[in-house]
């Protein structure tokens, strides 16, 4: 049995079908899919949740070749930083830490004092860093403040809503980390961008949108039982397997795999593993929300059709948005399905910002033509705009969470056939996820 119809808790399904057993999946909600979901603006539908996967890990697109769906990659269009009153390319980085410092220096994202600072990083001796340390402090000791604020805190904003001075350089950007630890990171930077990497793209979707992932993994579970709109209220250790009480008492003979996020988890493993539970409630969740935009091109192709996939924003500016996609740039698939509109979405919301999201749908959508107006100009009205929430949507990578994470796995290893899987371990991309539920699966059933 598998408790969460997220892509983690879908990939755990399949797993356990392939390796024999009888599979029910249960969802709380009345979808299936998690953060991958499709939204319908001006007729056309879109990804309101995760739109991209890594195309350099092979979880998430061999599942995708596995299912017989064909992976796209975005187009060459280059993203921005709107940062000391412009819109700035982003200069060659790793997740923020530069490695480029001369076009880091033409990028404009820096002050002449800020630059100095960086451009000391080559001379630097090895960071001596025993254990965890977070990625901002980690950059800020190599190139200074100004890099983790205006480089750093806008992309790990991207990936996890979060605060780049709280986050596990471990768990998060362990590359980046190791490179540290060994000397420059600007000088070993070079090995980074070697042809047969750069032909490489470094995300890939899919034509239509990523909601057909989950979709499609049910269709492929074929008589299985996928039920949505069950919430289960315990789980507990029988004689014959587990017991499962959704206000009905469900058997699972051999295995129960538990894909929800961690706070429900912990409910769940109170009683079986209470030392997972503790480990589990220790780690906090940012809310976003994700905000789809329509115009017609007529009236907004001068502003936002300048070659540009979209622009990050750092917190220290102000803003509400933290980021827009101009999904229309990024995506051919989505240039086409939008005809005459161009389609976007600005996305908001970090750890500690909860109640800025606490207003009307309205207010978002009225933040976010503020921000594109004073970012590119645009005037334009929308024809179209939808607001997708995510309350409590990205678990938070606190410095030392691969300890944590290995003492919630021992503490539910002491329980046989449980495991558990999803964000909240391993990593918070889809490829990560499906990765996450690979583990569970094995570590039960292997």
């Amino acid at each position: 049995m598998v408790v969460g119809g997220g892509i983690s808790g879908l990939t755990a399904a399949r797993d356990l079908a392939q390796r024999g057993y009888d599979v029910l999946v249960l969802e709380a909600t009345d979808r299936v899919g998690g953060k991958l979901r499709r939204g319908e603006i001006a007729g056309v539908t879109v990804d309101v949740g995760a739109e991209a996967m890594v195309n350099r890990r092979p979880e998430a697109v061999g599942l995708a070749a596995e299912l017989g769906i064909e992976v796209v990659h975005p187009t060459t269009a280059t993203s921005r930083v709107w940062t000391r009153g412009g819109l700035h390319p982003l200069p060659r980085t790793l997740m923020g830490a530069p490695l480029d410092l001369d076009q880091l220096a033409a990028s404009g994202v820096l002050s002449e004092e800020g630059i100095a600072r960086a451009r000391q990083e080559p001379g630097l001796a090895a960071t001596d860093v025993a254990g965890d340390i977070s990625v901002g402090d980690l950059v800020e000791q190599r190139y200074g403040a100004e890099v983790t604020d205006r480089l750093v805190e806008p992309l790990l904003g991207g990936v996890y809503a979060g605060r780049a001075r709280a986050i596990s350089a471990e768990a998060a950007m362990p590359q980046l980390l190791a490179l540290a630890r060994r000397g420059s990171i600007t000088t070993q930077g070079a090995a980074l961008s070697s042809p047969s990497t750069a032909e490489s793209p470094v995300f890939a979707g899919i034509e239509g949108g990523m909601w057909q992932l989950p979709e499609r993994l049910v269709d492929d579970l074929g008589g299985r039982v996928v039920r949505t709109g069950v919430t289960v209220r315990g789980v507990r250790r029988t004689d014959a397997g587990f017991e499962v009480d959704t206000g009905e008492a469900l058997e699972a003979a051999a295995v129960v795999v538990l894909a929800t996020p961690a706070a429900p988890t912990a409910r769940l493993l109170a009683d079986l593993a209470p030392a997972a539970a503790g480990e589990l409630t220790a780690i906090d969740y940012a809310s976003t929300a994700v905000v789809t935009l329509a115009f017609r091109a007529s009236d907004a192709a001068a502003a936002l059709d300048t070659g540009a996939s979209g622009f990050l924003v750092p917190p220290v500016d102000g803003r509400r948005i933290k980021a827009s996609t101009f999904s229309f740039a990024k995506w051919d698939w989505v240039r086409r399905a939008g005809g005459d509109l161009l389609l976007l979405r600005t996305s908001l919301g970090r750890i500690g910002e909860e109640q800025t999201l606490q207003v009307p749908d309205e207010e978002l959508v009225t933040a976010s033509l503020a921000d594109l107006a004073d970012a590119t100009g645009l005037t334009a009205t929308p024809v179209d705009a939808v607001v997708q929430r995510w309350g409590g949507g990205l678990p938070q990578y606190a410095v030392g969470h691969l300890d944590r994470v290995a003492r919630i796995r021992a503490a539910v290893a002491t329980v046989p056939g449980l495991a558990v899987c999803g964000a909240a371990y391993d990593g918070v991309g889809i490829a990560a996820c499906i990765a996450s539920a690979h583990r569970a699966v094995a570590d039960v059933a292997g």
